[in-house]
């Protein structure tokens, strides 16, 4: 495995992956983007993943879905997710699936940041 933190961004909106991105890169990791979970769960390099950031509603797959296929495969990578919509019941499951973190959008760059740290100590 790299020795730079990779972290992969998950979220059908192009304006949060790039910022996301941009914020990840800014702290000297190394970022990957996907715009579904399909995408993600296609990649060459999705076992690379230290962390991944997702958005909860995308098309086909939710953030959460994704989740419980991870686990079911015995893919632990910590989880950090990001929502439009936060509904209690979704954060609850995304918690008791292992989530470092349920973020409402417009997050605070900052506690983002804690929860990469966060997760980053979980991978190690």
């Amino acid at each position: 495995m790299p020795a730079v933190p990779i972290i992969s961004i998950i979220d059908d909106d192009a304006s949060v992956r790039v910022a996301t991105n941009r914020l990840v890169r800014s702290l000297g990791y190394v970022a990957h983007t996907f715009g579904s979970a399909k995408d993600f769960l296609q990649s060459p390099s999705m076992d690379d993943a230290w962390c991944v950031i997702a958005d909860i509603q995308m098309p086909g797959m939710s953030g959460v879905e994704l989740q419980s296929l991870l686990n079911a495969q015995g893919r632990y990578v910590p989880m950090i997710f990001i929502t439009a919509f936060p509904e209690e019941s979704i954060r609850t499951r995304a918690l008791e699936g292992g989530a470092i973190g349920f973020l409402s959008k417009p997050f605070d760059s900052q506690v983002l940041i804690e929860c990469i740290n966060c997760a980053l100590k979980k991978h190690g």
